[in-house]
């Protein structure tokens, strides 16, 4: 099975690697900022309209390009080699993929392509792809 889309929207650059931290009754509390929040609501409402009925079994191949939108000189189609890190980006996208049932974890992300450019059009393209056992190294 594949499954491929564009998510038409400009994409976060808040990553999962920025929760907060706070202190209650004298313990450390984990949370996610506001910005964080906004982010993870509006991925989760983009990628909701393309999750598959039931999720996908087996080994799983992710590709993802992220297009931001230019800024500066940067040019249409120009690799985009500032922050955020793409394996940070991947983290909360892959997340909401996993909350929105694409699969039953993260952990069948067997192989990864994750791209970004600086576009004229931003947006997340997105290809996932059940893997067969022929693709397998012997």
């Amino acid at each position: 099975m594949q499954i491929y889309f564009f998510l038409p929207m400009k994409p976060p650059t808040i990553t999962h690697q920025q929760k907060a931290i706070s202190v209650r009754k004298g313990k450390p509390v984990v949370y996610e900022p506001a910005e964080l929040k906004a982010a993870r609501n509006k991925l989760m409402a983009y990628l909701g309209q393309h999750a598959p009925l039931t999720p996908l079994r087996g080994a799983v191949r992710l590709g993802v390009k992220w297009c931001f939108p230019i800024t500066g000189k940067h040019e249409d189609g120009e690799w985009k080699t500032t922050r955020p890190d793409t394996d940070n980006l991947q983290k909360l996208l892959k997340d909401c993929m996993t909350d929105l049932g694409y699969w039953k974890d993260d952990a069948q992300v067997a192989s990864e392509i994750v791209e970004k450019f600086w576009t004229k059009v931003p947006g997340i393209y997105i290809n996932v792809l059940e893997l067969e056992d022929d693709y397998a190294c012997n």
